[in-house]
């Protein structure tokens, strides 16, 4: 057995397989490159830590759900002029989970709200911190089926302790009485501890509707995500249409812009 191949049975032994991977190539340019040990040995080592970085990331992915990939790179912001890039980038950031922010985007089907919550998932995994995507129809379904109260409080539980939970379609919700009372504990469970990221197709002023017509519970539970939040109405035509000779579609226009730093009318109620 050669000397490298002797040394590749050791770090698979020792699980460094990213080491393994590359140890026969590192040890060719070191010779070429004339490195000394401790050179050969720091590069050695900064490619198992890249390694598993990688993986780690492809495990927080994995462990998200996400339905499909999607990355702020992709998004079309030329097709979304009432978006301001600018102002979207702070939810990019670090700070947004940090600070346990909250977003909800608001609109019709095919303007880009669940790429925009994936990209923001994706560069969050990225980042070291855990995710959790799902649609609000599936955590429906999940509560409805549970046997126990103490069932639903142990399905809830990765979802209160993720960094960011993004919970997609709440406008798709099947009106059910009972979902209210979960909705108000996975929130309050989040409060000042996780940030949130929701799209809906509905108007805030509707989501009442949706768990069984109760609006004071309903504004408890926003007045929770929208402390340190805010609301995006999006408008204009769907991705999906364009190019497309459709009528009745809603002209491009500003993205309605609801939270705390916003001030007026609509920022008021929101929060109320």
């Amino acid at each position: 057995m050669s000397v490298i191949a002797a040394v590749e049975q050791k770090l698979r032994q020792l699980k460094l397989g990213r080491m393994q991977a590359v140890v026969a190539s590192a040890i060719a340019q070191a010779e070429q490159h004339q490195l000394g040990y401790g050179e050969f040995l720091d590069e050695l080592l900064a490619e198992e830590l890249l390694g598993r970085h990688e993986n780690q990331i492809r495990r927080r992915l994995i462990q998200a759900h996400f339905p499909y990939p999607a990355t702020l790179e992709q998004f079309d912001w030329q097709a979304r002029p009432e978006l301001k890039r600018a102002v979207m980038m702070r939810y990019f950031d670090s700070g947004f989970v940090e600070k346990a922010g909250g977003l909800i985007l608001i609109g019709p089907s095919g303007l880009g709200k669940t790429h925009l919550a994936i990209a923001i998932g994706t560069r969050m995994a990225q980042l070291g911190y855990s995710v959790r995507f799902l649609t609000a129809q599936q955590l429906a379904n999940q509560v409805l089926a549970a046997p126990s109260r103490t069932a639903v409080s142990e399905l809830l539980q990765p979802l209160v302790r993720c960094q960011l939970l993004i919970l997609d379609e709440f406008g798709y919700l099947s009106v059910d009485p009972q979902l209210g009372p979960v909705l108000y504990e996975l929130v309050s469970g989040r409060y000042g501890h996780g940030a949130t990221v929701i799209t809906s197709n509905k108007s805030l002023t509707t989501w009442g509707e949706l768990v069984g017509g109760d609006s004071t519970l309903m504004m408890a539970i926003l007045d929770r995500l929208l402390h340190h939040g805010e609301v995006f109405y999006l408008r204009g035509a769907s991705y999906r249409l364009r190019g497309k000779a459709v009528g009745g579609l809603p002209g491009m226009g500003e993205a309605e812009r609801v939270g705390p730093s916003s001030g007026g009318e609509g920022g008021h109620a929101a929060g109320a």
